[in-house]
């Protein structure tokens, strides 16, 4: 009887863990169920014919700049082949993020709040409570696969590939929530935890990025669960055994997680805490600069990986040719606003929207970064002080305006050296350009996200993530779906102008600032009005 309570009460903490990241897990179950869907259907229609699938194969599917997106192709002539490689190579990486966030939150998080000594504190022993975490990670991986089955199916792909190419996908998710919960070990905040495991998947992620884009290195794709999830080969010569990788490098990391438990007590990390580190309070002036201080390590790490992901754009902008691509290609992307992309400008311009992406998520990571800090109480003290909350908001909104700021400079500058390095003439001012093309949309989530924190505090990280992942994936299928012009514009991605292809749009970017403006305002003075929320 006590073994079946304590196995009842490791579901419920289980059950518990699922349902405090169900937000996140739908937002990722909707993008990899419409991303696995769009992409077959929008292949079928841009290639009807043999000939021109068989030409993409040979040119197109070979691109570097294409491979460092999606990895290495496998028998891009077919419908199942073009899927397994644009599919399995974009969300193998959002399983890898997921996989990360998932255990950080479900282990580290818990102890970070405290409620992991309450939990212990009961007939619950540790391994039980890191079981229910994992438990918790493993349906959610579940979620993901069934949502991208669906996906695949509604798209007519034959169920036992689908079923395949949506385990492979997820094989990836084990891998990294290990990685997540050694972290969590290892770090003594969430916020540590998730930078140290972030730095390992973007290590991952550049393992893969270098096997497929350089000549004799192949045989770096074997170091990442990145590179495994594309030699499982779905619809290409499967390879099934390759499944033992992931499985049994989730079980060292967990083995390993498991050793380091027993060094550390609870809610501590083995790493040395700030109390230990050399004094550095320069940055103790301003409740601003405290908050840059908290957030250095975080906005340095964006740096780095926005940094690295423009200059190998900047590498492979000269990469595509108009013998590449398909006129009826060429019409589809056309769709998405970006014009030509057989031209440097034309393809940077394509692909800086995903640098719009990215300083758009950063803006809510730094919402969410608020709304730690007064779930996790340290906000009383602070506005104990002669500190006004119009002040204290209105601080952070301004920081992480003027972080992404630096951000798409960053990018811009980085674009800019690496096209240099590859011998294509690309303009500075024009890249610069791109850069503050980002902001407007920039601007505009972090006005909505501020004035979700405002009014519904516990939720507000969940919508603007929700918001920035639903409406960038509507701006990349709404178009293929042939969905009406007035429901393609109800994303503000819409009426991004892909700089440098296309000429700033003005009026577009005064309008979205002029809302995200408008939100902030409304949420500082809203702030001022509510009781602070704690976990």
């Amino acid at each position: 009887m006590v073994e079946r309570g304590k196995g009842r009460a490791v579901l419920a903490l289980a059950v518990r863990a699922f349902r405090d990241a169900r937000t996140r897990t739908f937002v990722f179950a909707y993008v990899f169920a419409l991303y696995s869907y769009v992409q077959p259907y929008g292949y079928r229609h841009a290639y009807p014919r043999l000939t021109e699938r068989i030409a993409f194969a040979h040119s197109f599917a070979r691109n570097t700049g294409l491979r460092l997106l999606y990895g290495q192709p496998h028998d891009v002539s077919s419908v199942e082949g073009y899927t397994a490689w644009r599919v399995g190579g974009t969300l193998a990486i959002a399983a890898a993020i997921y996989g990360l966030f998932a255990a950080v939150r479900a282990q580290r998080a818990e102890e970070e709040a405290g409620r992991a000594e309450l939990v212990l504190a009961g007939p619950i022993s540790r391994r039980a409570f890191n079981g229910a975490a994992l438990i918790a990670v493993a349906a959610g991986a579940l979620t993901l696969s069934l949502a991208e089955f669906v996906g695949f199916t509604a798209a007519g792909l034959p169920i036992a590939g689908a079923a395949y190419l949506a385990l492979a996908t997820a094989s990836v998710i084990p891998v990294c929530a290990g990685v997540g919960a050694v972290a969590g070990r290892l770090a003594s905040t969430r916020r540590l935890a998730l930078e140290l495991g972030g730095a390992v998947v973007g290590l991952l992620f550049l393992l893969r990025v270098i096997a497929d884009t350089t000549t004799g290195y192949g045989w770096l794709r074997w170091l990442t669960p990145l590179g495994w999830a594309e030699e499982l080969r779905p619809f290409a010569a499967p390879q099934g055994f390759v499944f033992l990788l992931p499985f049994a490098m989730t079980a060292l990391l967990l083995f390993t997680a498991v050793r380091l438990d027993t060094r550390r007590d609870i809610g501590t990390g083995l790493l040395p805490d700030r109390d230990s580190a050399d004094p550095h309070i320069r940055l103790l002036s301003t409740p601003e600069l405290q908050a840059l201080r908290a957030a250095r390590g975080t906005l340095l790490a964006w740096l780095s990986c926005v940094a690295a992901f423009g200059y190998l754009l900047g590498i492979v902008s000269n990469s595509i040719s108009s013998a590449d691509i398909s006129k009826n290609m060429q019409r589809q992307i056309a769709k998405l606003g970006a014009g030509s992309i057989v031209t440097p400008s034309g393809y940077l311009g394509f692909l800086f929207i995903f640098v719009v992406l990215a300083v758009s998520v950063f803006v809510c990571t730094q919402v969410g970064a608020a709304r730690e800090e007064e779930a996790d109480q340290r906000l009383e003290t602070l506005l104990a002080q002669p500190i006004g909350r119009r002040r204290w908001l209105s601080g952070r909104i301004a920081l992480a305006a003027l972080a992404a700021a630096t951000i798409a400079i960053d990018a811009s500058l980085a674009t800019w050296a690496g096209a240099g390095s590859a011998g294509t003439h690309a303009s500075l001012a024009h890249l610069l350009e791109a850069g503050a093309n980002t902001l407007p949309t920039a601007v505009l989530f972090l006005g909505v996200a501020a004035f979700a924190y405002a009014t519904v505090p516990r939720a507000s990280t969940a919508i603007g993530y929700a918001l920035v992942a639903v409406t960038f994936l509507w701006q990349l299928v709404g178009s293929v779906l042939t969905a009406p012009h007035w429901l393609l514009d109800a994303t503000p991605f819409a009426h991004v102008g892909l700089v440098p292809a296309q000429p700033f749009r003005t009026r577009a970017a005064l309008i979205m600032v002029v809302i995200g403006s408008t939100t902030a305002i409304a949420a500082i003075q809203t702030f001022r009005q509510r009781d602070l929320v704690g976990s």
